[in-house]
């Protein structure tokens, strides 16, 4: 009965900040009208056919997919290497180590981003360090290469933390035998350390994928809003066109596949699955 009166509270905050937000979204998503009168609406399908009949709007949705999918590989693959060499480390050292990834995200991811604008820019350091070399300065923003950049930079700790969480949790007498058994170091690690690093994995590919596919400030600022990204549209409908119906459809699109890519992920999260932690 105790238990129930302390859960209240969080009924009350799952209600307003997710129930009904996620309604409006809804309402908002298949009707028309406008926008500021809720009593102008009307049920409609017309948002999300104007979005599938546009090549547009779907060209955007797979460019964010692709970049969103790119930064991802490119996390993993820098990620994995750094996790295990920090859990191999000394417990002091280690800890040291995983502070210098934690500390850059106690800073605004604003203000992280607007950094790589002094780094990249035509003025920048790059390129004041470039043009000291005698050659001629690069076009490093404004670009898809510069909007990767920014991701992998941003989304990079999140790849990192679970996958060295799950790694420092493998237990040494697994790996112990494995090399007894006469496993050289790189079978032990295919065949006993991978394996069971899996689950940090998936929840780093989920951690870095979803923020990545729904971002807008990188693309804002390193792309320089020349080529949007799905995230950009839904800002713009929301900011300056007005179109909050169609801004609310294209959110719900993008969460279905938010919502696909993580029940994919869960599928292959054998352990969740066998407690019952799977999306589905």
């Amino acid at each position: 009965m105790k238990l129930k009166r302390f859960s209240i509270p969080y009924i009350l905050w799952l209600i307003i900040f997710i129930v009904i937000p996620l309604f409006l979204i809804v309402s908002y998503a298949f009707s028309i009208g406008d926008s500021q009168h809720i009593s102008t609406f009307k049920f409609s399908l017309e948002n999300f056919e104007r979005f599938i009949s546009s090549p547009i709007y779907i060209k955007v949705l797979i460019r964010s997919v692709r970049l969103a999918l790119v930064s991802t590989i490119v996390c993993l693959a820098l990620g994995y290497p750094i996790a295990y060499i920090i859990s191999k480390e000394k417990p002091k050292k280690r800890n040291v180590m995983i502070l210098m990834f934690v500390i850059p995200m106690w800073m605004n991811f604003l203000l992280r981003t607007y950094a790589w604008l002094t780094l990249l820019g035509k003025g920048g350091i790059i390129n004041i360090f470039i043009t000291k070399l005698g050659f001629q300065p690069l076009d490093l923003l404004y670009n898809d290469t510069s909007v990767l950049l920014g991701m992998v930079y941003n989304f990079l700790p999140f790849m990192v933390l679970p996958i060295f969480s799950v790694l420092t949790k493998i237990d040494i007498r697994l790996i112990e035998a494995a090399e007894d058994l006469g496993a050289n170091k790189i079978k032990t690690f295919m065949k006993v350390i991978f394996p069971l690093s899996l689950p940090g994995v998936i929840t780093g590919i989920s951690m870095v994928f979803i923020p990545a596919v729904s971002t807008f400030i990188i693309s804002s600022l390193l792309g320089g809003n020349k080529a949007n990204l799905i995230g950009n549209i839904i800002e713009q409908q929301f900011r300056y066109t007005g179109d909050w119906h169609f801004g609310s459809a294209m959110s719900i699109i993008l969460m279905i596949f938010i919502l696909l890519t993580m029940a994919l992920t869960s599928k292959f999260d054998k352990e969740k699955e066998g407690e019952g932690g799977g999306l589905w």
